[in-house]
């Protein structure tokens, strides 16, 4: 048990120095990150993705909005899709008996 016990101290003491000291490993490349420009490509893109790296570009507020409904959404749909598939080829997940 004193085993247990140090091997926890001795992580617990890695945790809390990590926390410490990992802002000022942040704050350490401020100058350099600074005059990073973050921006999507558009040069070789054409509908929908030129859309969406322009929307990107213009608004990081309305593409996490966007972001945020959209892949909820595309969750739901294949979803159903995945359900509609597998009813197709037999599996039927709706009457099945828990085995837990």
């Amino acid at each position: 048990m004193s085993k247990l016990r140090k091997l926890s101290a001795w992580f617990v003491g890695c945790m809390v120095t990590m926390l410490v000291l990992a802002p000022s490993i942040a704050l350490a490349a401020k100058k350099a990150a600074a005059n990073v420009v973050i921006v999507a490509d558009t040069r070789r893109l054409d509908g929908i993705l030129l859309w969406w790296a322009q929307m990107y570009n213009d608004s990081h507020l309305y593409f996490m909005i966007l972001t945020i409904i959209i892949i909820p959404i595309t969750g739901c749909v294949f979803g159903m899709l995945a359900d509609l598939v597998m009813n197709h080829i037999g599996i039927d997940l709706k009457h099945r008996k828990a085995a837990e």
